[in-house]
């Protein structure tokens, strides 16, 4: 699989960055000795669960308001996806909302007790103080409610196998926030005419999700697919005939051709940094330009493939949902209801254009269409048949408040 181009201090690709802290009350530690060193362990497990599906900034134990505020001043300096504050014991509220309040990211709170529970014959007060994390959780998260700041409690033991999935399910999610926050997506052509659902205001994307939106126009591709070299079509054609199967009806003409296209929307990916795009151009009257835009389903096939998922009918949020179905690992094809079974209860749902092969049952295969229906020219489609198994489907949309 190929690369796409990493941005720098880590954007697509990278691990979420996740502060990781633990709370406790300092006047607790000159009473009951030991009870310090037993929470910090507690918390350095913690963090070593954290760490392998996240990148850790350690934050330590806070167990005054003072440490509260530099925390929460380094916090908000170190670009976090995430925050996770592991319960220890009791503190005060007045040491936790600092640290959270500036970075501006959801917060866990790990209500996690070490021990499922005590044994009241034989538990004294420094056990049970170590026990007790769940005593602030009500406090934080009425002030947190309070302040504004989005928050999630995870109940558990520190061995959860249930409570330690709906971590690494957090983090996966930042990770993905991460990735969309550094992506850029390229918008070739124009939307479908006619289909107002498809337009994107393109400025949200920016201010609400992060994402960059490149503006392409069709000669960017054009100019790209007439200096493809017969060695980078040769290379495309091998990789084409690897990842789908290629039926030997398809006329040489017709892979040569889609060969040459797809070379070019390699050259145009890399060359702006792209990892997805939305298009749809129709072009007039069997010209160049409509040869070039009837023919993109095979290279958007191969990128999508490769981590740049491609949306047909300049559908950009389809895009960006295909991008993040793409990064929690699930693949993601654009999809649309074609029919309905009322016998069997059950939607019939198709793809359009471009194939994820992650979400294919076989190879995804090639076919060679005299025309494409609703849309001008002809060419090579891309045709599979999704998986059984459960269905997700994700769905982005601009509501009447943006």
């Amino acid at each position: 699989m190929e690369e796409t181009g990493l941005h720098p201090t880590g954007g697509v690709g990278a691990s979420a960055r996740v502060g990781v802290f633990g709370i406790g009350l300092a006047a607790y530690w000159p009473q009951f000795p030991g009870l310090k060193e037993t929470i910090e362990g507690y918390l350095r497990h913690v963090e070593t669960g954290i760490a392998t599906v996240g990148e850790i900034v350690s934050g330590g134990l806070v167990d005054t308001a003072e440490a509260g505020r530099t925390l929460g001043d380094r916090f908000a300096r170190e670009d976090l996806d995430l925050i996770v504050l592991y319960a220890g014991t009791y503190a005060t509220s007045t040491q936790v909302l600092p640290v959270v309040q500036r970075a501006g990211v959801p917060v866990l709170i790990l209500n996690l007790q070490p021990q499922p529970a005590l044994d009241y014959e034989t538990t004294d007060t420094t056990t049970w103080l170590a026990n007790c994390g769940v005593c602030p959780v009500p406090e934080m998260a009425g002030v947190f409610g309070r302040a504004g700041v989005p928050f999630t409690v995870i109940t558990g033991t520190l061995s959860d196998d249930r409570a330690w999935g709906e971590i690494r399910a957090w983090c996966a999610a930042a990770r993905v926030a991460r990735t969309i926050r550094w992506a850029r997506f390229g918008m070739l052509g124009h939307t479908y005419p006619g289909m107002i659902d498809m337009s994107t205001d393109v400025g949200l994307v920016h201010t609400q999700l992060g994402a960059h939106v490149e503006i392409l126009e069709i000669d960017d591709l054009k100019d790209r697919v007439q200096a493809a070299t017969d060695a980078e079509v040769e290379r495309i054609s091998e990789r084409a005939a690897t990842m789908l199967a290629t039926p030997h009806d398809i006329s040489v003409e017709a892979m040569q051709w889609g060969a040459r296209v797809a070379s070019g929307l390699d050259r145009l990916a890399n060359d702006f940094s792209l990892d997805g795009l939305a298009y749809y151009y129709r072009g007039t009257g069997g010209d160049r330009i409509e040869r070039i835009a009837s023919n993109l389903i095979l290279g958007n096939t191969l990128l999508t493939a490769r981590g740049i998922p491609a949306a047909g009918e300049g559908d950009l949020k389809t895009a960006i949902a295909m991008k993040i179905m793409h990064e929690l690992g699930a693949g993601g094809s654009f999809s649309e209801f074609c029919a309905m079974d009322f016998r069997e209860r059950f939607f019939l749902m198709g793809h359009d254009g471009p194939a994820h092969p992650a979400i294919s049952d076989g190879k995804p295969t090639l076919k060679e269409l005299a025309v494409f229906h609703g849309k001008a020219g002809g060419g090579l489609s891309v045709e599979m048949r999704a998986q059984t198994g459960p269905v997700t489907i994700l769905g982005l949309t601009q509501t009447a408040e943006g």
